[in-house]
């Protein structure tokens, strides 16, 4: 998977190749991050990237050439046409499911905006899909794009040390798309609270059932709408039904 940036500020994105998972992955080659500023296509002595708004009102609004010209040199660098996907308030919801897709594929080139918002017919011309990662706003698209990367890059074979330890994951299929159970450790014994019993009972059919409760009533009183997801994908078995009904 190669990533894409066109971005005002490449220094966001060096944490991803320096900690944790991002970076080991990033070592083995298992995934690439370029960066390509705006800045570098213009040609006055400003290095100018904005400007203002027509019709009035404030702020500054990014300019479309330059970003235009980052994206046409992002593609010529890549083996194939990626899509171009930008991060706005306006764009349909990042999931787990697309987390799952972006790992799956080749990667993406992603348009950071900044100010006040981007000429609409760079948009309109340039971008393929509009991506948000919730109902807030923040300083522009790289502090949205980094979740959005970590996402997918833990996603990938051999990302991780342990190959299936992302199958447990809050809203994996393999949990039906349900928040994961709590999760105990050593000491057994802490601040007067003992780990359930049951994990430290040895039967294995026993803990399962357990964990799978556990992340259904978890989720039936945080995210109910993940429960009636869960229904209408048909992950949801007689037992687990049976044990709903009985939480409410």
């Amino acid at each position: 998977m190669r990533i894409d940036v066109v971005t005002l500020f490449p220094a966001y994105f060096e944490p991803l190749l320096a900690n944790g998972i991002g970076a080991r992955a990033h070592a083995r080659q298992t995934w690439q991050l370029k960066t390509w500023n705006p800045r570098d296509y213009v040609d006055d002595p400003h290095r100018t990237v904005d400007d203002r708004p027509y019709g009035g009102g404030p702020g500054m609004v990014m300019l479309a050439q330059p970003l235009a010209d980052a994206v046409a040199a992002a593609q010529a660098d890549r083996q194939d046409r990626a899509p171009v996907v930008l991060l706005g308030p306006q764009g349909e919801r990042f999931d787990q499911a697309r987390a799952r897709g972006l790992a799956h594929s080749h990667g993406a080139v992603f348009v950071c905006g900044r100010y006040e918002g981007i000429d609409q017919r760079f948009i309109d011309h340039q971008v393929d899909e509009v991506w948000s990662i919730g109902d807030f706003v923040v300083s522009g698209g790289e502090p949205a794009l980094l979740p959005i990367i970590d996402a997918a890059v833990r996603l990938l074979p051999g990302a991780m040390n342990q190959a299936h330890s992302h199958d447990q994951d809050s809203f994996q299929p393999s949990l039906s798309g349900l928040l994961d159970c709590a999760h105990y450790t050593r000491p057994e014994r802490w601040c007067e609270q003992s780990v359930p019993a049951v994990l430290m009972s040895g039967h294995h059919e026993q803990i399962a059932r357990w964990r799978r409760e556990q992340s259904l009533a978890l989720t039936w009183r945080r995210r109910p709408d993940l429960i009636e997801k869960a229904r209408r994908a048909g992950w949801l078995t007689p037992t687990d039904e049976a044990y709903l009904s009985s939480l409410s």
